[in-house]
Formats: structure tokens, C-alpha cells, sequence
């Protein structure tokens, strides 16, 4: 009778096979990952490249949306809180200061614009 059970050297090369055809797919679904992770950072990069400057000046309507409520820097946190901000020239944002339009106390657009208030 003939001993027909693989030998221990044989099964160390199935082992073997066995592992190297794991890790083969471990690193294709590794690299796959990668390149997917890849292809989001150039987009977020291409999305943040193509958005519009932020405003430098923001008036503050009210919850009537008809009057204003206040003057922002464009990056005024306070004005991006209120959501009912809308972007304006440096001259729309002195003149609704000369109206007596309050300037926001966080962002201090009327020290930005050098405004000094006539008596």
C-alpha cells in the first residue's frame, strides 16, 4: 500500500500558495482603497481651486428680510451663524455704516473699512 497523503513538504507549498494568493488580494483591495482616497483629494483640491473668493463685506437683513441689521467682514463668523447675509461692494458696506447701520462688535467691519462717523 501506497501512502497517498501529501508529504509536509507539499503542504507547506500549499501554505505557501495559500498566503501569497491572500495577500495578493489584501493589497489589491489596499491599493483600490488608495486610489479611491486618491481621487477624492484631488477632487476636494479641484472643488476648493474652483470656489469663488469669499466676499469682503456682508450686510445682515433682518427675519423681515427687508431691513438691515448690521455690516460683516466677509469672514465673520457671527455672519455666517445669521445665514440671512448677503455679499456687498466696499461702498454698499460704508454707505449702510453712514446710515447708521450697526457694524458688527465681533468683526469690527467699521475699524476694517476705516470708517469714522461724521458729527
Amino acid at each position: 500500500m501506497t501512502d497517498s497523503s501529501p508529504s509536509r513538504l507539499d503542504l507547506l507549498h500549499f501554505a505557501r500558495r495559500v498566503v501569497v494568493q491572500q495577500a495578493t488580494a489584501s493589497l489589491r483591495q489596499i491599493d483600490g482603497w488608495i486610489a479611491e482616497e486618491e481621487r477624492r483629494e484631488a477632487e476636494r483640491r479641484r472643488g476648493a481651486e474652483a470656489r469663488p473668493a469669499p466676499p469682503e463685506w456682508l450686510v445682515q437683513y433682518g427675519l423681515n428680510r427687508r431691513t438691515v441689521d448690521a455690516v460683516h467682514c466677509g469672514d465673520c463668523w457671527v455672519a455666517a451663524k445669521s445665514g440671512r447675509c448677503r455679499p456687498v461692494t466696499r461702498a454698499q458696506a460704508l454707505e449702510a455704516l453712514r446710515q447708521q447701520v450697526p457694524a458688527c462688535t465681533h468683526c469690527r467691519p467699521d475699524t476694517a473699512l476705516e470708517f469714522r462717523e461724521e458729527a
